[in-house]
């Protein structure tokens, strides 16, 4: 069976840089714990807002689109595929769409006119979703290439968290880590090995799902993300993603030492996190995890597009040499976890 691969990456970030020292200012009751020391982030981008260039999800997603095909082989009209993973959809400041589907808006925008679309929503694992879907299309000989893209204009939780903590620990305050931004990648056909996805597999343990919840605030007029951190973020939830990617290894007679990663790129969630997931990754594979590669600092947690925003943003600045293997693991609400293995050469921003 043949494999997939990254032939081009977009991205798109907003302008406007908030702080996280500009956004506690705003709140009435500070938290009593260093948000910016336990998150990482100390900045984010956020969208514009103002009516004469509103950014919305859509605008933040046909952007990255549009880059990631300036730098790809393909002309939009010659995509096969089209598929949009956003968790916001929103075409202006107070309209959340789910018809007419996003991946078929910017099909047309970008001039994919014969492409299959659709959307797909699995949080924060929504790209990597997009990617494993489009590279099993890929594998089997149904398409021969596809664009998988996602627009996040998320920082309204943010701006609900503001206004409605009232506790020194809340379950909006991961609201406050969120950053606005966008991705794409075109995938098709490997030709060789040094250019190749090889292999991406997720699981969802749906027991989880009550933990983060997404949906109009029950206070306020806003959205609201609700994140059950302490419960959420713990050793039996990462243990999922660490036994899965064994199992998946030891099926093929192969262990994480032999996979050889010079990176790993983890969902960016919180700084203070991945070094413990890698501390967990190291025990339960018996082996040293690769250098991980990390923005939250200036990015914050940008949901949907986190690894990918990730891998554009080291690619620019010549961090990832040519041939390098990279390991994704997501993190995301669901519980959603899982591990895409690649290797990039003729990747370039």
């Amino acid at each position: 069976m043949s494999h997939s691969r990254f032939e081009s990456i977009g991205a798109y970030l907003p302008s406007t840089v908030v702080t996280t020292k500009e956004l506690l200012s705003l709140l009435k009751q500070p938290p009593s714990f260093d948000l910016e020391k336990i998150t990482g982030v100390k900045e984010r981008r956020v969208h514009d807002t103002r009516p004469e260039s509103y950014e919305d999800s859509f605008t933040l997603a046909l952007n990255a689109a549009q880059d990631c095909l300036s730098r790809s082989r393909y002309e939009a009209g010659d995509l096969d595929v089209v598929i949009s993973t956003s968790i916001t959809r929103s075409k202006h400041a107070t309209r959340m769409y789910m018809e007419p589907s996003f991946a078929g808006s910017i099909s047309r925008r970008i001039g994919a006119k014969k492409a299959i679309t659709f959307d797909v929503s699995n949080a924060c694992a929504g790209m990597l979703t997009g990617t494993y879907i489009l590279d099993r299309m890929i594998r089997s000989g149904a398409v021969r290439n596809g664009l998988v893209v996602s627009g996040e204009a998320i920082t309204p939780i943010a701006d609900t968290a503001v206004n409605e903590i009232s506790e020194k620990y809340d379950l909006q305050f991961a609201s406050l880590s969120v950053g606005d931004s966008a991705a794409a990648v075109v995938l098709d056909e490997a030709v060789d090995d040094k250019d190749m996805i090889h292999y991406v597999e997720l699981m969802t343990a749906a027991e989880y799902a009550h933990l983060c919840l997404g949906m109009p605030s029950d206070k306020t007029q806003g959205v609201a993300l609700y994140t059950d951190n302490r419960r959420m973020h713990n050793e039996d939830r990462f243990l999922l993603g660490t036994d899965s990617q064994r199992n998946f290894l030891e099926a093929r007679g192969k262990t994480f030492a032999d996979e050889n990663f010079d990176y790993v790129i983890h969902h960016q969630f919180g700084a203070a996190a991945i070094p413990w997931m890698n501390a967990i990754c190291e025990r339960e594979f018996g082996s040293p995890m690769p250098p991980d590669l990390r923005v939250i600092e200036k990015y914050g947690n940008t949901s949907t597009t986190s690894h990918f925003i990730v891998l554009h943003d080291q690619l620019g600045a010549q961090n990832i040499p040519t041939g390098s293997k990279l390991l994704m693991i997501p993190a995301a609400s669901g519980i959603v976890t899982g591990f895409l293995s690649a290797t990039i050469s003729s990747l370039k921003v």
